[in-house]
């Protein structure tokens, strides 16, 4: 006889949510990451330097022949000068200069499957989650309850609400709004993280730049009924907003939306730049 469970993030709270979304993810290719924060420069700096090692060896033995135990760090200064001159997604993409050679601090899949050292690359992408990230060099308790990496590099923040406790969606956008500075290293627009994501059981919302109570958030949910907000959950849980975990944010669907469909595009309104997705 056999015993199976249902499991509800209504029935538990924010902790319990947070749990459904990072067991989800750490069976489906993603890695949990703890490893020690850069809040300074919003990276994991042991993660991007074992990637760039372990993809990378032999321009890294060359850099290694200048810069001996001070590789690292070396290589850490340049891929920061990188995001903050060509933005994370150009660095993401083509990759960063070190002392004239160009390291990659991600691979994406190739359009064929015939080359067995880019497919061995893009296996060795350390696709991360971590809960309760403590990011702010300002305020040093302040956390976000979900960061998504690629390699060391935060590319996604979430907020969670959980209506069952009085707040929904629009406490996780008024969060972003009032309690989220945009002058933090990780939230530096073009820079640093992607996307940041307002969930709750029902809704999604999303936007790629924080600006205090200017930030403008778009809806990221998939209609129902001719109208707004989601489809009831098709396996019957209670919650509507799984096709965020389980799909958009799926660890080759994250990779692909990052090689291929995100892209900045610029627009003179009102004297501000937005991102679109």
């Amino acid at each position: 006889m056999s015993t199976s469970y249902s499991y509800s993030p209504l029935r538990y709270g924010e902790t319990a949510f947070e749990n459904v979304i990072e067991n989800q993810l750490l069976t489906h290719g993603y890695v949990k990451v703890i490893d020690k924060y850069d809040r300074t420069h919003a990276l994991f700096p042991n993660i991007a330097i074992a990637f760039i090692h372990q993809t990378q060896p032999k321009e890294w033995k060359k850099l290694e022949a200048l810069h001996k135990e001070k590789t690292s760090e070396q290589v850490l200064t340049d891929l920061c000068k990188w995001m903050d001159t060509y933005g994370l997604l150009h660095t993401l993409r083509h990759g960063f200069k070190c002392y004239g050679r160009t390291l990659r601090i991600s691979y994406f899949k190739a359009a064929h499957g015939l080359n067995s050292e880019l497919e061995a690359r893009y296996a060795a992408n350390c696709v991360g989650i971590t809960r309760q990230l403590q990011y702010s060099e300002r305020e040093k308790k302040r956390s976000l309850d979900i960061t998504l990496s690629l390699n060391g590099i935060p590319v996604i923040t979430l907020e969670l609400k959980n209506p069952l406790t009085g707040q929904t969606v629009e406490n996780a956008k008024q969060q972003y709004c009032q309690n989220r500075d945009s002058r933090e290293t990780i939230f530096e627009f073009k820079r640093r993280t992607l996307v940041h994501f307002a969930v709750d059981t029902e809704e999604v919302w999303m936007t790629t730049r924080l600006a205090g109570e200017a930030t403008h958030f778009l809806p990221f949910n998939k209609g129902y009924d001719g109208g707004a907000g989601n489809p009831p959950d098709r396996e019957g849980r209670n919650y509507r907003t799984a096709y965020l975990w389980e799909e958009v944010l799926q660890r080759d669907s994250l990779l692909d939306l990052l090689a291929r469909f995100l892209h900045l595009q610029t627009e003179e309104k009102r004297d501000d730049i937005w991102a679109q997705v």
